[in-house]
């Protein structure tokens, strides 16, 4: 049972701890985006809020992350582990998650100046190269035409991602050299927040199930953190694959995936628990994996709870 509370006063700190820091870096990030970008209505002025859940992902995956690490280096029971990490990784995010939605009166974090609203033509510049919007200022992300210093104008529909035109284009603000991998990493990471809030908005047992069926799948990859006898290795594999189910929540959440699910299950689910159920079936197929792997290979040296 010392095992166990120290898994919990860590897990606690650890979830503490990063997502007040992706909290502080988004808020930061947004300072620094104001700072460069002229305000139109999209960017500038997020709540509070909305910066904190999109840093809630952050904190859900990491602190999950590094406590089966640190179950994994204080040998602590496999079931047990996996049990009371996914039991804490519920209650923080359920936590935290009603408690940004009691912020919602919160005022902004940014004080922009009066936005610019205007249609499809805005003219948006810095130095030699100008981006002119083909759609309303709210859309500031959308199809776009592009011209850069020596360069006939180019027609970029896609601004996000990479190889989006004939030529490297960065996103907006211009001049953005942040590498895609990283990039991508926030992206996804935005969506998967704006998800949980929608689905808190929603239903709460909506939420509950979506958020704890992605624990589950989480906290059933503790086996992750034992292939290798160097921890370090171990953590750098465990990240990767995380990295995954953080893509594969964009990629079941998305419209057409789910109509296609949906299609397959004849109408029997509603289509809000269709994420949660398939992110549930692999959890509980990785533990039933984890236990049986363990119980065919008795002779392998056994971790103990003190």
């Amino acid at each position: 049972m010392k095992n166990f509370a120290k898994l919990a006063l860590f897990y606690s700190f650890s979830f503490i701890i990063i997502f007040f820091a992706a909290l502080l870096i988004r808020i930061l990030s947004s300072w620094v985006d104001m700072a460069r970008l002229i305000p139109v209505t999209v960017s500038p002025g997020e709540d509070l809020t909305d910066i904190a859940w999109r840093a809630l992902p952050a904190a859900v995956y990491l602190s999950i992350l590094i406590s089966l690490s640190y179950a994994a280096r204080k040998n602590i029971t496999i079931p047990g582990s996996m049990l009371g990490i996914i039991i804490l990784a519920s209650i923080f995010t359920g936590g935290f998650s009603l408690g940004i939605s009691r912020a919602e009166a919160l005022k902004a974090v940014l004080n922009p100046v009066n936005p610019i609203k205007s249609g499809p033509g805005l003219i948006l510049s810095r130095s030699e190269s100008s981006i002119i919007l083909l759609r309303e200022s709210s859309e500031i992300r959308g199809p776009r035409i592009v011209s850069f210093p020596q360069e006939p104008l180019i027609y970029q529909g896609i601004p996000l991602g990479p190889n989006n035109a004939i030529i490297s284009l960065p996103p907006l603000p211009l001049g953005g050299d942040i590498p895609w991998f990283i990039h991508s990493i926030d992206i996804d990471m935005n969506i998967n927040g704006m998800e949980l809030k929608n689905r808190f908005k929603e239903s709460y047992y909506n939420f509950a199930a979506y958020a704890f069926s992605l624990i589950l799948l989480l906290g059933s990859l503790r086996f992750l953190l034992e292939l290798s006898q160097w921890p370090l290795a171990n953590i750098f594999l465990g990240a990767l694959v995380f990295r995954g189910i953080m893509a594969l929540e964009v990629f079941l959440n998305s419209r057409e995936i789910t109509a296609l699910v949906d299609t397959f299950l004849a109408g029997r689910a509603p289509l809000m628990l269709i994420s949660p159920l398939v992110l549930c079936s692999l959890g509980i197929l990785l533990i039933l994996y984890t236990l049986m792997s363990r119980i065919a290979r008795p002779g392998r040296r056994r971790i103990s709870d003190d």
